[in-house]
């Protein structure tokens, strides 16, 4: 299932290329122009990231932050606002936000804290009753197949997580290479064939039903079954 992200902007200039980068990105996106309406929305269908504008017509964002946290919200929370000093992020962190963009920022970077915001509050992934399937303890970096812990490398760790976060969908070579290693990494790709030759082994060394799947000239995608040869 896709990750949700709640987008709050009231200024419809901004808000639809956010939305648009992020359904590019395989998000569940939704877009509120007001506080109140976030609030309702979260209530009802809580989402993993909420992308909060502070100068709403209703509300300041900063109280839209502090209710959903009172309300029991428990996802991310990256404030984008105009006001950039460092008073006002200190404000917002410790109103419960998580994460604080500056307007104006580019869309590549938007993208890469959405990403690592899901990446450090995503928690425990998959079904703990599946017996044969994947748990990924994001907090300990800890992967289990059942009861068995699945012993990886950080690197192994973090393609995995990656891709599991999109699970059945692609993700490209590029992506992962910018993500795991570095977006200026000059080394040979191969680095990223061979992590992904040890973690095919790895999960097929004790049985889980996932399989890391290439999809040529694109990249590579966690299946839950076993592809056709």
């Amino acid at each position: 299932m896709a990750h949700r992200v709640l987008v709050v902007e009231d200024e419809e200039d901004i808000a639809i290329p956010l939305v648009r980068t992020l359904e590019r990105e395989g998000y569940d996106v939704l877009w509120v122009d007001s506080g109140q309406k976030a609030l309702d929305e979260l209530r009802s269908r809580p989402a993993d990231v909420v992308i909060l504008d502070l100068g709403l017509p209703d509300m300041d964002g900063l109280e839209v932050c502090r209710a959903a946290r009172d309300g029991g919200y428990a996802g991310a929370i990256m404030i984008v606002t105009a006001r950039a000093g460092e008073l006002d992020r200190v404000v917002g962190l410790d109103y419960g936000a998580d994460d604080y963009l500056a307007k104006p920022f580019g869309l590549a970077e938007l993208q890469a804290r959405v990403r690592a915001l899901i990446r450090r509050t995503a928690g425990v992934t998959g079904d703990p009753a599946d017996e044969g399937g994947l748990r990924i303890d994001v907090a300990a970096r800890r992967v289990y197949a059942g009861d068995d812990e699945v012993p990886l490398t950080g690197k192994e760790f973090d393609v995995l997580n990656i891709l599991a976060a999109h699970r059945d969908k692609v993700v490209s070579r590029g992506r992962l290479m910018a993500d795991v290693w570095d977006e200026n990494w000059y080394g040979s790709t191969k680095t990223l064939d061979v992590t992904i030759g040890r973690l095919r082994q790895k999960l097929e060394g004790v049985g889980v039903s996932e399989r890391v799947v290439a999809v040529r000239g694109v990249g590579f995608r966690l299946e839950g079954s076993t592809p056709d040869a």
